[in-house]
């Protein structure tokens, strides 16, 4: 629920006055048990839904920060989640819409049914070894709004194989392209030495020996060449469909 999105339902009756000063305040914080500070109003001041990190923590903690989450919000994602996360999520949101994306290890909960799809982004990665970041990239952005569209294993290895897939993205009007790569991390600066939009890097760790982990390919997207490429941490999917989704739907804005 974006600022937008408190004051509407304030408009309609669906919140109080009170709910929505809680909800557009700085400090609206709630504590979660003996472990968790919850800031409501995050969501409404960043238009990001939340997102929790599930790795480290217990099914239960997770399940009562998602529930805690979904007293006034219709959305949460669960990163780093385990089939136990998964168990436990789905004992909070009473047979609500949960989906797990087993590869990227994650949990979705999304309890819109008819959210319009109001943006366009596009993901690419190089290798099919890079589609589980890809996939989280993906759910971020469709949660916030985007429509999304992928190509995979389209890197410079056989470097035509990504100029028809790059084409038919920005014929179809992306505002944003995500570009996921492991390895050296070619694939972002060849695409944006060709693409007018905005071009964010994800180097992963995919990867032989030194610099195997993802630092050699985040390195490499550091120091391209090609303005106009931004990077997040290696891996790092929910980041880069974040940012996508935040410039397309800026881009998109009316009024």
């Amino acid at each position: 629920m974006n600022v937008r999105d408190v004051l509407e339902s304030y408009r309609q009756g669906k919140i109080d006055l009170q709910r929505a000063e809680q909800l557009l305040r700085m400090d609206f914080l709630e504590r979660v048990g003996d472990h968790t500070l919850f800031d409501h109003a995050r969501e409404a001041r960043r238009g990001i839904p939340e997102v929790v990190w599930g790795e480290n923590k217990s099914p239960a903690m997770v399940a009562e920060i998602v529930a805690t989450v979904l007293k006034d919000r219709d959305a949460v994602l669960v990163s780093r989640a385990s089939p136990e996360h998964l168990a436990a999520v789905k004992g909070v949101v009473d047979g609500g819409p949960v989906r797990y994306i087993e590869r990227s290890r994650l949990i979705v909960v999304d309890k819109r049914s008819d959210r319009p799809m109001v943006g366009k982004v596009g993901i690419l990665t190089a290798g099919s070894s890079d589609i589980a970041v890809a996939e989280e990239a993906k759910a971020m952005a469709e949660v916030m709004g985007c429509e999304v569209l992928t190509e995979y294993d389209i890197g410079v290895a056989a470097l035509h194989r990504f100029l028809d897939p790059l084409a038919r993205m920005l014929d179809h009007g992306v505002d944003a392209l995500v570009v996921v790569a492991g390895m050296e991390g070619a694939l972002p600066t060849v695409v944006s030495g060709l693409a007018d939009v905005p071009i964010i890097g994800v180097p992963t760790s995919v990867g032989y020996g030194f610099g195997g982990k993802g630092e050699a390919a985040l390195m490499g997207m550091l120091q391209t060449c090609s303005p106009g490429l931004v990077v997040v941490n290696i891996d790092n999917g929910i980041a880069a469909g974040a940012t996508a989704a935040l410039i397309s739907l800026r881009c998109r804005r009316k009024g």
